[in-house]
Order: structure tokens, then C-alpha cells, then sequence
């Protein structure tokens, strides 16, 4: 399979993915010094701004992923949705998704992610993929109830990844197969 890793513009009804570019490095990096975000999603790592520049400059061309920006009309960046470790011969890849600040709870990382099942699943445009994984942390249950209300399967679990103050948290693995992305697609509406 030949696959361009220029990420395509993935349009719904609510957002619209793009490829991260340039000047999105300063929402961006918002979104990674947001203390909840920073939490929910396990960052244990400080980005320094010039960091996120220099990873958004190149985001669009990098092999092996795909970095969107999730937004209302192509501008304003309301997040990002990455396919990430995409293996075009053994069919899989890992999802991973960013709200930022002010614009989570509104459905917009719900959409986002089923553009992106599309894309991963599809064939004309898509990658025909067999599977799509992800790991979502015990202690954020919310996203986690998301990705089953999409129809991601439960797993199992990689305990106590990270330390959460006193406590550890615990990384829940969920993925969607091929064979049941279309009976999940069409409870969606």
C-alpha cells in the first residue's frame, strides 16, 4: 500500500480537520500547559513554546502519522486528532486526541474522531486499516465512556502507568476492528 502522509482535509458537520500547521503552535502549546488537559491525557513532559513550533512547523510532513487540527472552519483550532505508529502493511494505528480549553463537552472531539475512523477504515479516501487502537487513562472516565459510546472495544488494562498525586492510574486499552467499525458507524447518528 503507497500512502501519501499528507493528512487530508476531513470535513463534518460540526468541524473540519486540516493538517497542523505553523501557526497553530500557540494554541497548541495552550493546550499542553492546560493543567486538566495536561492530566487527563498523561503528560508528565513540560513543551517549551519553541518546541511546539518547531513540531507544528513539521506536523503535516512526517511519515508514519497523521496530525489534524480540529476546527470550526478551518481556522479556529478548537484541538488536535492524531493517527499515530500507522502501519500500512500490518493495517493498524493508534488514535490520540486533544480538546483544548474552552471547547470540551460540545461534541466536537466526538466528530473529530469519527472523521478520523472514516479516513482510517476507508478506502477511497482512506487507509483500509484493520485496527485502530488507544489508551485512555482510568482517571478520566468521560473520554473513556466516549471512545465506547464510538465503539471501541475494552481491551484490558496496563496498571498504574502513572502517578496521579498519591495515586497511580491505571491505562485502559480499547481498539475498534475493520469487521466492527461499520455496526459502530451506524450507531452514531
Amino acid at each position: 500500500m503507497d500512502v501519501s502522509w499528507t493528512p487530508p482535509v476531513l470535513t463534518g458537520e460540526m468541524v473540519t480537520l486540516r493538517a497542523i500547521r505553523a501557526e497553530d503552535a500557540d494554541p497548541l502549546h495552550d493546550g499542553l500547559t492546560d493543567p486538566e488537559g495536561r492530566r487527563m491525557a498523561g503528560l508528565t513532559r513540560e513543551f517549551s513554546r519553541d518546541e511546539v513550533s518547531r513540531w507544528a512547523a513539521g506536523a503535516a510532513e512526517r511519515e508514519g502519522r497523521f496530525d489534524w487540527a480540529t476546527t470550526v472552519d478551518g481556522e479556529q483550532m478548537l484541538g488536535r486528532i492524531s493517527l499515530e505508529h500507522v502501519d500500512p502493511v500490518a493495517r493498524h494505528a493508534e488514535v490520540r486526541s486533544l480538546t483544548l480549553p474552552g471547547h470540551r463537552g460540545r461534541g466536537y472531539g466526538r466528530e473529530a474522531i469519527m472523521l478520523v475512523l472514516d479516513f482510517a477504515f476507508g478506502t477511497d479516501p482512506g487507509l483500509g486499516l484493520h485496527r485502530v487502537g488507544l489508551e485512555v487513562l482510568s482517571i478520566n472516565p468521560r473520554a473513556a465512556a466516549l471512545y465506547q459510546s464510538l465503539g471501541f472495544v475494552p481491551e484490558g488494562r496496563r496498571r498504574e502507568v502513572l502517578a496521579d498525586g498519591e495515586r497511580f492510574a491505571d491505562a485502559l486499552v480499547m481498539s475498534m476492528l475493520e469487521d466492527e467499525y461499520p455496526r459502530a458507524k451506524a450507531t452514531w447518528a
